[in-house]
C-alpha cells in the first residue's frame, strides 16, 4: 500500500470514530432522561386554566314573549298578547291598553297645521326595496307588511327601531278576481263567516305589533268582500276586539262604522307612474286644507315611488301641512270597542 493510501485509511477511521463519541453522548443524555427523569431544579407551576367569564344575565320573559321571535320581543308587550292554535294574537290588555295606542308614534295635540298621513305598502316583499324604505322614509310615514313575507321580522325589527308605525297588509277578495289573485290566505266571499275568522287568525299570527290592519294587499284593495255588508261588518268587529285599527284602502268609502279607522282620501300610485305619483301627492295635500287631515295610500315599494316620496316629503313643511302617523288621523266609530285615551284628532 502506498504512502498516500495510508493516509486516507486513517482519515476514514478518525472520521468514523467521531460520529461514534457523537452518538454515545447525545444517546446517552436521552437515556439518563427516559430513566432518571430531568435534573433536579426549582418546580415550574401548571398553567391555570383560565377563570370563566361571568354568564350574562338571562333576559326575563314571560312564556308568551318567550314565543316572539328574539328580534321583535323588546318591541312587544307580553299584555297585549295571547296564545291561540296558530300563533300569538293580538288583544285589549287586562287594563284597557290598546294595540293601536301602545304601538302608536308620538305626535303632539298641539299641533294644528293640516294633517298629511300616508300609508306605504307591499313592505317585506323585496327586502332590498323595503331595507330602503325603512332607511330613507320619514318615520312618520306607516309601514304595511305583506302577510305572505318569507322573513319579515328583521324588517320589522328595523322598522319598529326607528319608530315606524306598522300595519298588517290584509288580502281581502278584490274586484277582477280571479284575475286578481290575493292568495290562499285572503278573507273571501265564498267563504262562511267560520272560516273567513280562521283565516283573519292566521294572518294577524303572522306579526304581532302592529297598530292595525289596511283592507288592502299592493294594488288589490278588496273591494268584493268589502261589498257584503256582512262579512265586512264581523271583520271590523273582530279587529276592534283586539285593539286594532282598520284602514279602508277604497277612496270615497266612508269610514269604518265598527272599528277605530279611517278610510283613505287618495291612492298616489294609480296608476304607479312618475308624474301620476306626484299629482296624487299634491291632490292628498289639497284634501288635508280642505278638511283638515287626510290619508293617502301607495301600494307597491318601487324604485319610483321611493324616489318621488323622498322628495316630496322632504319639502312638505314648507307648504302648511305636518307630515303626521296614521294613529293622529283615525277616527273612532260608534260601535268600536276599547276605551279611548286620547281625544280623535281630525275630522273630515
Amino acid at each position: 500500500m502506498s504512502e498516500a493510501s495510508a493516509r486516507g485509511s486513517r482519515g476514514w477511521r478518525w472520521l468514523g470514530l467521531f460520529w461514534v463519541l457523537v452518538l454515545l453522548v447525545f444517546g446517552g443524555g436521552a437515556w439518563r432522561l427516559a430513566v432518571l427523569g430531568p435534573p433536579d431544579g426549582p418546580p415550574v407551576a401548571a398553567a391555570e386554566p383560565p377563570a370563566p367569564l361571568d354568564p350574562a344575565p338571562p333576559l326575563t320573559l314571560g312564556p308568551l314573549q318567550a314565543r316572539l321571535p328574539p328580534v321583535l320581543q323588546r318591541y312587544i308587550d307580553p299584555n297585549l298578547i295571547e296564545a291561540s292554535p296558530v300563533g300569538l294574537l293580538p288583544k285589549i290588555g287586562g287594563d284597557g291598553q290598546m294595540p293601536l295606542r301602545a304601538y302608536a308614534r308620538d305626535f303632539p295635540a298641539s299641533e294644528t297645521r293640516p294633517r298629511v298621513a300616508l300609508i306605504v305598502g307591499g313592505i317585506g316583499l323585496s327586502n332590498a326595496l323595503s331595507e330602503e324604505a325603512i332607511d330613507t322614509l320619514p318615520r312618520t310615514v306607516a309601514l304595511a307588511f305583506s302577510p305572505y313575507a318569507a322573513r319579515a321580522e328583521p324588517l320589522i325589527e328595523r322598522a319598529r327601531g326607528r319608530g315606524f308605525e306598522t300595519l298588517l297588509a290584509l288580502p281581502m277578495e278584490p274586484a277582477g278576481f280571479p284575475l286578481h289573485d290575493p292568495g290562499n290566505r285572503a278573507l273571501m266571499t265564498t267563504l262562511p263567516w267560520t272560516a273567513n275568522a280562521e283565516r283573519l287568525d292566521w294572518l294577524l299570527a303572522r306579526y304581532p305589533g302592529h297598530v292595525g290592519a289596511v283592507g288592502a294587499l299592493g294594488a288589490m284593495r278588496g273591494e268584493r268582500f268589502a261589498s257584503l255588508a256582512d262579512p265586512f261588518s264581523r271583520l271590523q268587529i273582530a279587529l276592534a276586539d283586539r285593539g286594532l285599527l282598520y284602514i279602508d284602502p277604497r277612496p270615497g268609502a266612508g269610514d269604518p262604522q265598527r272599528a277605530w279607522g279611517r278610510a283613505v282620501d287618495v291612492v298616489v300610485d294609480d296608476p304607479p307612474q312618475r308624474v301620476e305619483i306626484d299629482a296624487r301627492l299634491a291632490e292628498l295635500e289639497r284634501v288635508a286644507r280642505a278638511r283638515g287631515a287626510a290619508l293617502g295610500y301607495l301600494g307597491e315599494i318601487t324604485p319610483v315611488a321611493l324616489e318621488r316620496l323622498s322628495a316630496w316629503a322632504a319639502g312638505i313643511e314648507t307648504r302648511s301641512v305636518v307630515l303626521a302617523p296614521v294613529t293622529a288621523v283615525m277616527r273612532r266609530a260608534e260601535g268600536a270597542t276599547g276605551g279611548a285615551r286620547r281625544p280623535e284628532t281630525a275630522s273630515r
